[in-house]
C-alpha cells in the first residue's frame, strides 16, 4: 500500500530519530555482548496461557495439575425425541423436548443451537462441497419454557441515542438458516437452574449415490446414514467468553457437545431394520421372533451370527410384522446420538469382551452385496474394542453398532458408520471424543491424531508384534517448515490447505518424539491416566499438557519446553554431526540442532568388533557387545548453544561409527548428516512405513 495516513506520517520523523540515537549506541552494543553473549537458541520452557485458560485457572474450574479443578462443571442434557421416517420422500420429521441442565455458576442470558443440516442448505458458509443441496433443516416450531420463539424476528438497529429507552429483550432466534442459531431469552436460566426446550422440523435427507457422504447419506432409497439430525444444545463451558461454543459447522472439522441422557423413538416402515446409538428397548415389538432368538445367543461366544439373513426381507421376516413399527433406543452419558436405517440390511452379531465388565454384542449391518466386505468386520472391530480397553480404559458402553454406507468412515457413540478398513479408526473414537469429550472443531489433533497413533499400536499388536514407533517423530522435520502448516493450536475449522495433517498426522509425530524421550511405555500409562480422569469431561489442550508434564516429571522434569515447541509452533530440531576428534582415549562428537526445537542428544555409538574391554558410560546402555546407546537429556541446550560436545569415555576399544537419533525420534529436514563417518550412512525406508526414517539419504530406523 502507497498511500500513508497522516497520523502514520506524525511518526516518520520520531521512527528516524530512533533509528538514528541506535545507530550512535551500536559501539558500544557490541562491546556489551562481548561480555555477555546473546543465545544462539533461546528455549522457550513454558506453555503459553490464553485467555480461555487464564479464566478457568482463576475461576478454579480447571488448574496447572492438568485435573479438572476445585470447581469444574459443565452442562448435561436430557434429550426426548420423537421422529417419523418416510423412505418415499427421504423425509424425516421429528420433535423433541432438550432440557438444558445449567451446572455452571453464571446465568445464561443466550442460547445457542446447532442446526448442522443447514451445511446442505443454499447460500450457507462450508469448506468442502455436499453431496446434494437440499433444503437444510426446516423449524417449525421452537419454544424455550412453554414460550414461543419468535423465528423471524425484524432486525435490530441501534438505539435512539442518549436519553433513548434501552431495547426490549424479546424471546428470538437469529440464524436459524445456518448452522448455529442463537436465542435471546428475556428471562435468563439462572445458574444451577434448568430450561426446557422443545422443537418440531423436518429435512430431506441428502442424496450421495456415487461419492462418500458428508457424515450421512443415503443411497438412492434403499440405505439411509442418519446424522446431525436434530436441534442440538451446543456447548456452554467455561473456556469461552460467554460460554457457549460458537464455531460454525463447515464440513471438515468435526463437533464438540454436551454429554446427557438420550431417548429416541423412530417410526419406520416395518420391514426396515434400523440400527442406533443406545440400547434397543422393545425388541419385542420390532424384531421378528427369529431375530430375537439368534440375539440371545450371541454373548455367548466370539462366534459371528446372522440375525438378520440376505434372503430374509419384509414385514414379518426381517422384522416384526404390521405397517410401521416404531424402534426405541435409550443411551445415557453420551454426547450425540446417529441412526442408520434399510430394507435391505444383512444383520451380523458377535461379540466383544471388555475388562472388567464382560461381553457386549456387537452389531454389523450391510448390503447383500458387501458380504465379502465386511466377513472380518467382527474380528476388527472385537479386537479394537479389546485393545483399546486395555491400553487407555474399558469401552463404557453396552453395545457397538457398524453400518454400511455412503459416509465410509464416521464415528458416533456406540455407533459407527464404516467399512471393515476404517474400523479400527472409527472405533478408537469411542475413547475420543465419545468417552472423553474433546472439542473436535477447534483441537481436532486430540481425538484424530491421539486416534491415528493409537491405531498403529493396534496393528501391531494385532499382528502379534511388539510396537515400534520408530520414524515418524523424526519425520516431522520434512514438513516443519510449510508455510500452509497451521500450529496445533490453531482452530481446526480454519486449519487450511494441511488441515489433514494438522488434525490427523502430526500428533502420532508428537507422540513418537515423546516416547523417545521418556518411553513409548509411560507415554502409554500417562494418557491412560489422563483419560480416566477426563472420562465422561472436556478436556483442553492445557489440561492435556499439564496432564501429561506432571504424570511424566520422574522421567523428564521439565516438558514445558516440548508442548510449547509442538503444540504452538511449527519448528523442527534439525540435528546433525559436524565432527568426531580422538584423543587420550576419548571421542569427541559435535552435534548440533539448527532448528528451535531441542532434543535429547542420543548417539547410537559402534566399536570394532574386537579389541580392550569396553568400559561402559553412566548416561549409556549396550545393546549388545559392540554397540551402545548414549543419552543425554535435553536440558544441555537450555543454556542457549546450538553445538553440544559429547564425550564418549568407552576406554581403548576403537568406535567405528556413530549415528544421531537412532531411534528416529526426533524431527529433522535432512538425515544424511546424522551419521559419521558420513561414508557409512544407508539409504532409509520409505517414509510411512513402521520404523521408516526417512529423509534424503537418511538413516535406517529398524528395530
Amino acid at each position: 500500500m502507497t498511500r500513508t495516513s497522516n497520523r502514520f506520517g506524525a511518526l516518520i520523523p520520531l521512527a528516524l530519530a530512533a533509528v538514528a540515537a541506535l545507530a550512535a549506541l551500536a559501539p558500544q552494543a557490541g562491546r556489551a555482548q562481548t561480555a555477555s553473549k546473546i543465545p544462539e537458541r533461546a528455549v522457550r520452557h513454558d506453555i503459553p496461557l490464553t485467555n480461555m485458560i487464564r479464566r478457568a485457572f482463576d475461576a478454579g474450574t480447571r488448574d496447572s495439575t492438568g485435573r479438572p479443578g476445585r470447581n469444574y462443571w459443565q452442562l448435561w442434557m436430557d434429550y426426548t425425541i420423537n421422529a417419523r421416517f418416510e423412505p418415499t420422500t427421504s423425509m424425516i420429521t421429528g420433535r423433541e423436548t432438550a432440557v438444558i441442565h445449567n451446572q455452571s455458576d453464571s446465568a445464561m442470558r443466550t442460547i445457542v443451537m446447532r442446526l448442522d443440516q443447514n451445511l446442505f442448505a443454499p447460500n450457507v458458509a462450508r469448506a468442502e462441497a455436499v453431496t446434494e443441496i437440499t433444503e437444510g433443516m426446516k423449524l417449525s416450531k421452537l419454544t424455550v419454557n412453554g414460550e414461543a420463539v419468535d423465528l423471524s424476528p425484524p432486525p435490530t438497529g441501534r438505539g435512539g441515542g442518549r436519553g433513548a429507552a434501552p431495547p426490549v429483550v424479546r424471546l428470538a432466534a437469529t440464524g436459524v438458516n445456518t448452522t448455529s442459531a442463537r436465542i435471546t431469552l428475556p428471562n435468563p436460566i439462572a445458574a444451577k437452574g434448568s430450561a426446557t426446550i422443545e422443537a418440531e422440523w423436518s429435512f430431506r435427507v441428502p442424496r450421495a449415490d456415487n461419492v462418500r457422504g458428508i457424515r450421512m447419506g443415503r443411497w438412492a432409497d434403499t440405505l439411509y446414514q442418519v446424522a446431525q439430525w436434530y436441534p442440538r444444545v451446543a456447548v456452554f463451558d467455561d473456556l469461552r467468553q460467554g460460554g457457549w461454543d460458537t464455531d460454525p459447522y463447515l464440513g471438515p472439522s468435526e463437533f464438540y457437545n454436551n454429554f446427557g441422557h438420550f431417548d429416541v423413538k423412530i417410526d419406520m416402515p416395518a420391514g426396515w431394520i434400523v440400527g442406533s446409538t443406545g440400547v434397543l428397548q422393545n425388541p419385542q415389538e420390532v424384531l421378528s421372533a427369529a431375530a430375537r432368538e439368534r440375539l440371545s445367543h450371541v454373548l455367548e461366544s466370539d462366534t459371528t451370527r446372522t440375525i438378520v439373513g440376505a434372503n430374509e426381507r419384509g414385514p414379518g421376516v426381517a422384522t416384526a410384522a404390521g405397517d410401521r413399527l416404531v424402534w426405541h433406543f435409550v443411551a445415557d452419558t453420551v454426547a450425540d446420538v446417529a441412526w442408520a436405517t434399510s430394507n435391505q440390511f444383512v444383520w451380523d452379531a458377535t461379540r466383544a469382551t471388555i475388562p472388567g465388565r464382560g461381553p457386549i454384542p456387537v452389531n454389523m449391518m450391510y448390503l447383500p452385496g458387501h458380504a465379502t466386505q465386511y466377513a472380518n468386520g467382527g474380528p476388527t472391530t472385537r479386537h479394537a474394542l479389546e485393545f483399546y480397553s486395555k491400553l487407555w480404559m474399558p469401552y463404557a458402553f453396552p453395545v457397538l453398532t457398524m453400518v454400511d454406507g455412503p459416509e465410509g468412515g464416521m464415528e458416533y457413540p456406540m455407533f459407527i458408520m464404516s467399512s471393515v478398513g476404517a474400523s479400527d479408526h472409527e472405533t478408537g473414537h469411542q475413547w475420543w471424543p465419545m468417552m472423553v469429550g474433546t472439542n473436535e472443531t477447534w483441537y481436532g489433533f486430540m481425538d484424530e491424531g491421539f486416534n491415528q497413533y493409537m491405531n498403529s499400536l493396534s496393528r501391531f499388536d494385532s499382528q502379534h508384534q511388539p510396537a515400534n514407533l520408530d520414524g515418524p517423530g523424526q519425520s516431522y522435520g520434512r514438513t516443519s517448515g510449510n508455510e500452509q502448516e497451521a500450529p496445533l493450536m490453531w482452530d481446526a475449522n480454519y486449519g487450511g490447505p494441511m488441515y489433514s495433517f494438522q488434525a490427523y498426522s502430526k500428533a502420532p509425530m508428537m507422540l513418537s518424539m515423546l516416547g523417545g524421550v521418556v518411553g513409548d511405555t509411560a507415554v502409554w500409562k500417562a494418557m491412560s491416566d489422563y483419560a480416566e480422569t477426563w472420562r465422561f469431561r472436556h478436556p483442553s489442550p492445557w489440561d492435556y499438557a499439564f496432564f501429561m508434564s506432571n504424570a511424566l516429571k520422574d522421567k523428564q522434569k521439565d516438558l514445558g519446553w516440548f508442548w510449547y515447541y509442538w503444540l504452538f509452533t511449527t519448528e523442527s530440531v534439525d540435528g546433525s554431526i559436524s565432527g568426531m576428534t580422538t584423543a587420550g582415549g576419548k571421542t569427541t562428537v559435535t552435534v548440533r540442532q539448527d532448528g528451535q526445537m531441542p532434543a535429547p542428544v542420543v548417539l547410537k555409538v559402534q566399536f570394532e568388533p574386537k579389541g580392550r574391554p569396553i568400559r561402559p558410560m553412566p548416561n549409556s546402555k549396550m545393546i549388545d557387545s559392540v554397540t551402545a546407546i548414549v543419552t543425554w537429556p535435553v536440558d544441555v541446550w537450555f543454556s542457549g548453544s546450538k553445538t553440544f560436545k559429547a564425550e564418549l569415555n568407552f576406554g581403548p576399544r576403537k568406535i567405528v561409527r556413530v549415528k544421531l537419533d537412532p531411534g528416529c525420534r526426533f524431527p529433522d529436514r535432512d538425515t544424511a548428516d546424522n551419521a559419521w563417518p558420513r561414508d557409512t550412512v544407508v539409504a532409509a525406508p520409505a517414509a510411512g512405513r513402521a520404523g521408516g526414517g526417512g529423509g534424503r539419504g537418511g538413516n535406517s530406523c529398524a528395530p
